[in-house]
């Protein structure tokens, strides 16, 4: 099975849940933005949670199947068409060959994922088929994809087989993914966030504002990370500091006073102050907040903010199960 590219979009990429082990070597871990929606659609296909999809940038994108494929779409609402017609989202597709699905214009959210019952078959590059841009590592040739490209998948696992063969039953049931359960797409999020290394460094107003005021993503916002505008924050006294990890989700402050938060392509490491950490179960709602939408941040603590991953990691647990159901009874 395959699909070749008639338009690439703003910027399309293969990506999975990113390439660990490599940061001592200057590697970033990358992978997907939104991961939850990443891993769901991974699921809704019946492939491993981790396998490789298409991390697609707003509209444009555009490609023709060359064969019957089972596809999911999820994330943000790119108002995606098959052959014109508006195409389904958080649920299986079985779309046939010669069809096209594209992209029409971003709507919620800015980033939508396709997997592909079994898998894009590119290389693994140290362990990982996600492309690393700046490195040109990765991914589809070590780069965004291109009218031209033909994307091969591998080999269907025994879940996609039962999930293809209840869509071609005549007694099939539709059923889709409440995505609202895992992530939403307002244009105004709340972000929980737990203390940085350098947070009781900075200035009383700064910490009230960084709690209490709204911050906005502005248009310098990639994969890298998101510049924020807002009330300046800043520290009691201006000292250097040694470079250190950071992660996604960390929230550093330039001189400039505007907090920029890390990314999935973030740096292996920074030098900047960190004020805060964006927890991990909020990620996905910050990857698909889009230039001018506002962030509120709310302080929690480490407890917190533990517990927020596990009932998120549960609930993910008990999706893949009830999908797995449907396949195979």
């Amino acid at each position: 099975m395959s699909i070749t590219i008639r338009q690439p979009g703003i910027l399309t990429t293969i990506q999975d849940l990113g390439r660990y082990g490599a940061q001592k070597y200057g590697v970033i871990v990358g992978g997907a933005m939104d991961a939850i929606s990443f891993r769901i659609a991974n699921m809704i296909v019946g492939n491993e949670q981790s396998e490789g999809a298409l991390e697609v940038v707003l509209f444009g994108l555009s490609f023709e199947f060359n064969e019957d494929t089972l596809i999911a779409i999820t994330g943000g609402q790119l108002y995606p068409t098959i052959d014109g017609k508006s195409a389904p989202m958080w649920r299986p597709i079985l779309v046939k060959k010669g069809s096209i699905l594209q992209f029409k214009s971003g709507h919620s959210g800015s980033r939508a994922y396709i997997a592909f019952a079994g898998g894009i078959d590119v290389p693994d590059v140290l362990e990982s088929k996600s492309t690393y841009l700046n490195a040109s590592l990765g991914g589809y040739e070590g780069r965004a994809l291109k009218a031209g490209d033909t994307l091969q998948f591998g080999e269907l696992s025994h879940i996609s087989e039962g999930l293809i063969s209840n869509l071609q039953s005549p007694t099939s049931n539709d059923w889709s993914v409440n995505y609202q359960t895992f992530l939403n797409f307002k244009k105004h999020q709340q972000i929980r966030i737990v203390k940085g290394s350098e947070f009781d460094e900075f200035t009383e107003d700064s910490l009230d504002a960084l709690i209490n005021e709204q911050y906005t993503v502005t248009t310098r916002a990639d994969r890298m990370g998101y510049q924020l505008e807002g009330h300046p924050l800043k520290m009691t006294e201006e000292f250097e500091l040694i470079s250190e990890g950071v992660t996604f989700g960390t929230i550093q402050v330039p001189t400039s006073g505007q907090p920029i938060v890390l990314m999935a392509d973030r740096q292996t490491a920074g030098g900047y102050p960190k004020i805060a950490q964006v927890i991990t179960a909020d990620l996905a709602k910050l990857a698909q907040s889009l230039p001018m939408n506002q962030l509120f941040f709310h302080l929690v603590t480490i407890e917190e903010a533990e517990q927020a991953l596990f009932e998120q990691e549960q609930a993910l647990h008990d999706l893949a199960v009830s999908i797995r159901f449907k396949a195979l009874y």
